[in-house]
């Protein structure tokens, strides 16, 4: 947790000024029992009532004043906090986008969502707890012994003897608690996958009837979660009590002893009420203070959730900042490319090994499991290879920073994915710069402008989240678009055509020709129609390259391709 608080250098001043006012409001606090003991002593026993009006007009003053000073405290302390969530969670979003898609595989998004949401959240407010308490409570403590010392030692005696049972069971509690915080945590990042998943697949849910399946299996981690949260603050709720008991028999104990001391004469009633109001400072700051240190064990899970995002190796960054691809440019050479997931028995992909050359299409086919949009994902470096390299312009694209590396990529994965927002903003979501120009005629490229044009707002046209309010043919359309708008040397598109008719399909692949004539094409595909044409085409069997050539060549030599174009005529000729 010291880690995560270096964050908060920004607020270094503000820092000072809580523990000003805070020092001030302590003194204020302090000031008040002896007032009040000179009005008792001085004021009540000698019928002075002016001394009385005068000192207690100046009781009020200080009471004033330690209010204002507690306003301003809790002031400063809650912008501090809120400033500090702000730097960590920017903090943690922006590592976490260096993830590859293996580093999200590892920790899961539901996870990350937790760390980033939750976790970051418990400690904002334990730093708001600390700002406010962990530094009024040992002032207050020390403050008040020391007064409370200076008055009559002896009755200290009676403040000192019960801070052992205090400390005792802070220390049962906490031993308790901790591993329990832990595993709540835990929970609560299974409570939110659940939801996520009932959430995000409400049409398969439906459409295999099985609502009352996923409720029951939310109410089950629901359930564990609030069991474990129940056990938790019932520990909790049992501090408060002790801390209670601790203080009244505390001030009976005063009392008591403190008639004797009246009695003898060592102590007057005003001391004697000034003494218990001290006690009852020392007391509650030692409360305070044990709160906190219930507060802070729970906090510190959090924070070293946190850590363990902030503390992951991102992806090797790249050597090479000024690296860049001039337009034309995208040659892309695999070379004994080897692959396997996290976890995996054995490689998704191996010994792969080809050239895609600039102003030429190549085309990736293969069976379910071949290992195609395995292949293309290590382009972009979102997964890293096992084995072998990848060079674009013959550079090692691990040593090709990963903004760079981006940057001259147009990527249309297998999922198209639009965010909420209008047709234009999607579009321009590849090159945030483009013109209204570029954006209509990368439009009319993808086919995409005769459904725009039919919208009644046009490029204007609202997208609901992750595109729900167009079809699936609609969606890879506007994917396509984003991807050409940006005019990059290298293409990739993953099985991007697959929503499409045959008339659109044929109608955009020729439009392509034109628009991508420079630049390298790789497009990962399972119609055999749609390879006929590429310049190149690699065939993939289980991992393996079976086939490399044009479609001719492949139809006399590779068999895997061969069973692939007759199992689809097969399909084709009842139809």
């Amino acid at each position: 947790m010291l880690k995560l608080f270096t964050l908060l250098k920004p607020y270094r001043m503000a820092i000072v000024i809580v523990m000003v006012l805070t020092f001030l409001q302590a003194v204020s606090q302090l000031v008040l029992p002896t007032l009040m003991a000179a009005i008792v002593d001085v004021g009540i026993v000698n019928g002075d009532i002016p001394f009385i009006m005068q000192i207690g007009g100046f009781m009020l003053l200080v009471a004033g004043v330690g209010v204002v000073f507690s306003i301003l405290g809790a002031f400063y302390s809650a912008k501090i906090s809120a400033g500090f969530g702000k730097i960590v969670r920017d903090r943690v979003f922006a590592h976490v986008e260096n993830f590859s898609l293996q580093g999200f595989d590892q920790m899961g998004t539901s996870s990350l969502i937790t760390r980033t949401t939750n976790d970051i959240m418990k400690v904002q407010q334990v730093l708001t707890m600390m700002l406010r308490v962990l530094l009024m409570a040992p002032m207050m403590f020390v403050g008040a012994v020391i007064l409370a010392v200076m008055m009559d030692p002896m009755l200290s005696l009676l403040i000192i003897a019960p801070l052992p049972i205090i400390v005792l069971a802070v220390f049962l509690i906490s031993k308790k608690a901790i591993p329990l915080f832990k595993s709540l945590q835990e929970k609560t990042d299974r409570l939110n996958l659940v939801l996520r998943e009932g959430l995000t697949g409400i049409r398969v849910i439906r459409s295999f009837n099985r609502v009352n399946h996923e409720q029951d299996r939310f109410n089950d981690v629901n359930v564990d979660f609030a069991d474990t949260a129940i056990r938790v603050n019932k520990m909790m709720v049992t501090l408060t009590p002790i801390m209670m008991y601790v203080l009244n028999f505390s001030v009976i104990a005063i009392i008591w002893f403190g008639a004797f001391r009246i009695d003898s004469g060592s102590i007057l009633v005003g001391d004697l009420m000034a003494f218990i109001q001290y006690a009852m400072q020392i007391m509650f700051a030692f409360i305070m203070a044990s709160v906190m240190f219930v507060a802070i064990p729970r906090a510190a899970v959090s924070a070293n959730r946190i850590n363990e995002v902030l503390n992951a190796v991102p992806d090797r960054q790249g050597s090479k900042e000024e690296w860049h691809t001039n337009p034309g440019k995208g040659l892309l050479e695999f070379q004994q490319v080897a692959f396997r997931y996290p976890g995996a028995e054995k490689s998704v992909i191996r010994d792969i090994s080809f050239t895609a050359k600039p102003g030429e299409v190549t085309a990736i086919i293969g069976g379910t499991g071949a290992g195609k949009s395995a292949l293309v994902n290590l382009i972009p470096r979102f997964y890293e290879i096992e084995e072998g390299a990848i060079l674009l312009d013959g550079v090692d694209i691990r040593d090709i920073p990963q903004k760079n590396l981006r940057a001259q990529i147009g990527f249309v994965p297998q999922q198209s994915f639009l965010f909420k927002g209008t047709i234009a903003e999607n579009i321009r979501y590849g090159k945030e710069t483009a013109t209204d120009e570029e954006v209509k005629q990368a439009a009319d490229i993808a086919q995409a402008t005769e459904f725009i044009s039919r919208t009644k707002e046009g490029f204007d046209s609202k997208i609901a989240q992750q595109g729900a309010n167009v079809s699936g043919g609609q969606r890879q359309r506007l994917a396509i678009a984003r991807a050409l708008v940006r005019k990059p040397g290298l293409y990739l598109f993953d099985d991007s055509f697959s929503a499409l008719d045959v008339k659109t399909n044929a109608e955009l692949h020729r439009a392509l020709q034109q628009e991508t004539a420079h630049s390298t094409v790789l497009f990962v595909t399972q119609r055999v129609e749609t390879v006929a044409n590429a310049d190149q085409i690699v065939v993939l069997d289980e991992g393996r390259m079976v086939g490399i050539g044009q479609h001719e060549e492949l139809m006399e030599h590779c068999k895997v391709y061969q069973e692939i174009v007759a199992s689809q005529l097969a399909e084709e000729e009842p139809a």
